[in-house]
């Protein structure tokens, strides 16, 4: 946990500064393709699914290192090569992973937070799954397993295979001539994240396009087919946490409605999307059929609400980057009580994102947990012994969250507003 938490801190501003410089390049190209709001939400998403990866909130069934001590052939030293073949290996093991989170339906929970936005750039790569408790799929793992790549190679590589995806969403990089042709380009992915019926379910590979070739999921970028984002069943809300378990809830309702019992226990094992007979109609969900004639969700949002949702997701990674510096000077059970926190400011601030009235009380759930836990850690976490008074500092900061979080479930919620904007 503390390693991997390391490596956040010096990832998390590479990936924020990268983003800015793309919503600077935008507004100087005149194609901006970061709103804010939605950037918000996508970085609040990466908030959560790094807290719980650090926090080591997830099980694996079958570990790696279990299988190598069963069925290695070799014992192989950790050099070049066994990278290289590592490397390999989690691509093909990402391609199936991917492709069946696309093609079966409780597996689409998981991974239905990172297509949820319905723009298309770097801070979207940041929507990542909290809701993914358990690793099903190590076994896709045993080739590299069989010829005895050591467990550390497999754990330094997963990190470094993954922040390779981020590069690629973006719609300013077009087509890459040669590379097309072996790498997974911003214009293969772009065609992954369309919800085009040309496009829907295609290009699951991460790095090496060969793997969508080879097994029949490569669709070409269409120059008379534009690409139109999101999910065919639109999440409707900024607030990652709702996002991660829309899906699942609407699987389990509609397995709780079904009148067979082989309804209620094939529904999670069907491909993506399918429901009993009738229950489209019975039941309906709202579900885009037409991908170029609909409204983006909150498209229209005051300005000042939109920079306080800034405000309050660069306060938060501040708080997570002490979080994450501190993991073992802060110990068990600090670290879930800290996450616990963030989950709060997050679900509280992007509930506030979405004008929702109640969000007031997620507000003062989290004002409360911060008066725990100063009280029961005599203060948050050795904070005064870096910056003077602050815990007054952080009571402070959460007394004017409250504060302006009345400001605008009184005064401005539901009322028109000359400011809005796209931005």
């Amino acid at each position: 946990m503390e390693e991997y938490g390391k490596i956040l801190i010096i990832a998390m501003p590479a990936f924020l500064l990268l983003i800015i410089i793309e919503k600077l390049y935008g507004l100087w190209k005149k194609e901006d393709t970061v709103p804010l709001m939605d950037s918000v939400s996508s970085i609040s998403s990466g908030i959560t699914n790094a807290v719980k990866d650090v926090l080591g909130l997830s099980l694996t069934l079958i570990s790696y290192e279990w299988m190598v001590s069963k069925v290695a052939l070799f014992s192989l030293e950790a050099n070049v090569l066994t990278y290289i073949i590592a490397f390999i290996v989690i691509d093909f093991y990402g391609y199936w992973n991917h492709r069946w989170a696309h093609q079966i339906n409780f597996l689409w929970n998981k991974h239905a937070i990172h297509h949820s936005s319905e723009e298309f750039n770097l801070a979207c790569a940041l929507r990542q799954t909290v809701s993914s408790f358990v690793n099903l799929f190590t076994f896709l793992l045993i080739p590299a397993a069989i010829i005895g790549v050591p467990a550390k190679v497999i754990a330094i590589t997963l990190p470094i295979q993954l922040f390779l995806q981020f590069w690629y969403h973006t719609k300013h990089i077009k087509k890459m001539g040669f590379l097309e042709h072996i790498l997974v380009t911003p214009s293969h992915h772009r065609v992954h994240h369309a919800i085009n019926p040309e496009y829907l379910d295609k290009n699951h590979s991460q790095i090496f396009i060969v793997w969508d070739k080879w097994f029949g999921t490569f669709q070409a970028e269409l120059d008379d087919v534009p690409a139109v984002y999101g999910i065919t069943r639109p999440a409707q809300t900024w607030n990652p946490i709702k996002i991660n378990f829309q899906h699942l809830w609407l699987l389990t309702t509609d397995a709780w409605r079904a009148e067979n019992w082989k309804d209620k226990c094939s529904i999670w094992f069907k491909p993506t999307g399918w429901r009993p007979a009738g229950f489209d109609q019975k039941y309906p969900v709202r579900k885009i059929d037409d991908v170029f004639h609909f409204d983006k969700y909150g498209s229209g949002h005051s300005n000042i609400l939109m920079y306080w949702a800034v405000t309050q997701m660069l306060v938060t990674l501040l708080f997570i980057t002490y979080l994450f510096d501190n993991i073992a000077k802060i110990g068990l059970p600090g670290i879930f009580a800290y996450g616990f926190f963030i989950f709060l400011a997050i679900y509280s601030y992007t509930e506030l994102m979405d004008e929702k009235k109640y969000s007031i009380l997620w507000e003062i759930l989290r004002l409360l947990s911060a008066v725990c836990i100063l009280f029961y850690f005599d203060g948050w976490f050795g904070l005064e012994t870096l910056i003077p008074f602050g815990n007054y500092i952080v009571l402070s900061y959460l007394g004017v969250s409250l504060l302006v979080n009345i400001y605008f479930i009184s005064t401005r919620f539901g009322r028109p507003d000359t400011t809005f904007q796209n931005a």
